[in-house]
């Protein structure tokens, strides 16, 4: 097994930046891999578990590793190519790159684009590239913590090692559901469970909505509506209501369920939540004062 390793700050104060040091570039990037292959290896699976201290994302190839991988902490994921923002829900964005890879094939695409998780740490993994052989994914992550990478043989694995030593409490949170939507079967929006942090669960948990449904989810029917917006702002939570801004755009899309159906119980839960204000982008809502819930004029039916 190789191992790719981070350097502490410590450790770095005694090197010279860029300098390559046992296969590792010095300078905040972690570098590795075996020599060139004859044949381009391709992705075919990004999974996740936690195990220990740890959530392990795992990047299945065929045709043997990537020539080189590098993982690094970035502010905004940017996708290759056309150079558009990639939203990642989540406190940190983990960028990973595969360098002579590639996640297709004549066929199509041989790997998911996104994946939620429902790991303490990783909430979910978004390809921003697929582009002149080099594969780049972002992980989303609760919060930022020290990671390192490795790689395995038969079957070939690269393997993303994030810290996750740190307590999270089980909350619930409301997807939509589709299939009955389309029958008329209330509820249309149903709760299930996620880890957030304890001492920020409203953020947590508007993280976990962004992130989106898990797969085994997505499989049964449930989803997250999220009406144009690609993120969220908190702006207070006081005096019993919940202020929450979105960000993007804001659509009801024509149909009578929206965000709001997901966000209102989401964070009616919390005990120090009893209303909830959703505000537009441009920061309107239609009920900005009293004891009452509100949203936009964008989310109405």
């Amino acid at each position: 097994m190789k191992v790719t390793r981070l350097l502490t700050p410590l450790c770095a104060l005694a090197l010279v930046p860029g300098a390559a040091v046992g296969g590792v570039m010095v300078g905040g990037t972690a570098a590795a891999g075996p020599a060139a292959a004859a044949t381009q290896p391709t992705l075919v699976a990004v999974t996740a578990v936690h195990q220990g201290a740890e959530d392990r994302l795992v990047f299945r190839f065929s045709g043997g590793l990537p020539v080189s991988h590098t993982a690094h902490y970035v502010n905004r994921l940017v996708a290759d190519g056309s150079g558009r923002v990639v939203h990642v829900a989540g406190r940190a964005i983990l960028q990973v790159s595969f360098r002579n890879a590639q996640a297709h094939d004549a066929q199509g695409s041989t790997a998911p684009a996104r994946t939620a998780y429902r790991l303490p740490n990783a909430m979910l993994s978004v390809r921003s590239g697929d582009f002149e052989g080099v594969v780049t994914y972002g992980i989303g992550l609760a919060k930022k913590t020290q990671f390192h990478v490795t790689t395995l043989q038969n079957p070939s694995r690269v393997v993303v090692h994030v810290g996750a030593a740190f307590r999270t409490v089980p909350r619930k949170l409301w997807l939509f559901d589709r299939q009955a939507f389309v029958a008329n079967t209330p509820p249309f929006f149903v709760p299930r469970l996620r880890p957030v942090l304890p001492g920020t669960p409203a953020t947590g948990l508007m993280d976990r909505l962004f992130a989106g449904a898990l797969p085994l989810e997505r499989s049964s029917g449930l989803s997250t509506l999220r009406s144009g917006a690609t993120g969220f702002v908190i702006r207070s939570i006081a005096d019993g209501i919940a202020r929450v801004q979105l960000t993007g755009t804001c659509s009801n899309g024509g149909s009578t369920v929206t965000i709001a159906g997901e966000i209102m119980p989401t964070l009616r839960q919390l005990g120090s939540v009893d209303f909830v204000k959703i505000y537009d982008q441009a920061g309107h809502t239609e009920h900005p004062l009293g004891h009452q819930d509100s949203i936009p004029a964008c989310l109405e039916p």
